[in-house]
């Protein structure tokens, strides 16, 4: 388990040096962290988007990694299985804007015949892109009183990351695609937000599992947190986040990345079932990443903070390995 402080008042990310700023570690319910990165060097920003709906699943990123602006948009036909993946590098990452906040602000990229816009404000966010023989255009509202799980990872004082987990969001509106409108909503419909901010070391691995159906979410992660004393773990109810503080066990087979993986833990004990394997690669020279993410459905379960066993059937949504040079 790990005792990692629920914060509940504004803060700022670092020091007036740069170095992490100690009363910024802890979690949230709501963002409510400053991203004041100073410098150039392993500094990471990124916003990325997944929608999850009937028929497709979309991925949106924008990034800064300092040397390149890695950005994409990614589309999954689940009917089919058919990809369709158009993938940037613009050195230098120029013209990249990212705010401080997360769910303040504009988010701008753009190369390669790629076009991304995010607009942030306290209703909502609105995202944006386009491509050659694609667009997407859809709301993603922010309902009243709803949680997101925040957390600081501390592996040094300069080497950290702040992440904004967000689960389970109403989507609405649509994609465009070879010349075929798809509308983009309803009650099977939702996104999920990963907001990061940091200074990251060399080389590190993570998983992440994300996962939502009405009324229920949930959000796990490992790895790269571990012994950290910050775990990114969380159970959300009718938007209510119940944090898990506790680093859980990862099982999955690498060679077989479509055969169920296990997460558990005392809190949990969540199955992930593939139905679809992205893989994603990027190599540039002395920095390079690779990805597998599967989308797939959830069974198990996990518990509240009270002890209530709420089950995790039916949820739809992603577990990922992550591997970078960078």
């Amino acid at each position: 388990m790990t005792h990692a402080p629920e914060l509940t008042s504004p803060v700022e990310l670092c020091l007036p040096d740069g170095r992490l700023n100690p009363a910024a570690v802890g979690w949230t319910r709501r963002p409510l962290h400053t991203a004041n990165l100073r410098g150039w060097g392993r500094v990471k920003r990124w916003e990325y988007w997944g929608v999850v709906t009937p028929d497709h699943i979309i991925g949106l990123v924008a990034s800064s990694l300092d040397y390149a602006g890695v950005h994409g948009l990614y589309m999954l036909d689940r009917a089919t299985g058919r990809e369709t993946s158009i993938d940037v590098v613009v050195p230098l990452a120029r013209g990249a804007l990212f705010p401080p906040r997360s769910g303040e602000g504009e988010v701008s990229v753009r190369g390669g015949g790629l076009t991304i816009g995010i607009s942030q404000r306290p209703d909502g966010s609105t995202l944006h892109a386009s491509a050659r023989g694609v667009r997407l255009d859809v709301e993603v509202p922010l309902p009243r009183g709803h949680e997101s799980l925040g957390v600081v990872v501390p592996w040094s004082g300069t080497r950290f990351q702040y992440t904004v987990k967000d689960v389970g969001r109403p989507v609405h509106g649509t994609l465009v695609l070879r010349g075929r409108t798809y509308e983009v909503g309803g009650p099977d419909a939702f996104a999920v937000l990963d907001h990061g901010r940091g200074k990251w070391p060399y080389a590190s691995t993570w998983n992440w599992a994300a996962g939502a159906a009405p009324g229920r979410a949930i959000q796990l992660g490992g790895k790269w947190t571990d012994g950290t004393g910050v775990t990114e773990n969380a159970l959300f109810v009718d938007s209510r986040l119940h944090k898990i503080g506790e680093e859980l066990r990862w099982s999955y087979d690498r060679s077989d990345w479509l055969r169920p993986w296990r997460i558990g833990g005392e809190r949990v004990d969540a199955q992930f079932h593939p139905f679809h394997e992205k893989v994603a690669r990027t190599n540039l020279g002395i920095v390079g990443n690779e990805t597998h993410q599967c989308f797939g459905h959830f069974t198990g379960w996990a518990l509240t903070d009270d002890g209530t066993r709420t089950s995790l059937d039916g949820l739809v949504g992603w577990a990922e390995e992550a591997r970078n040079r960078w």
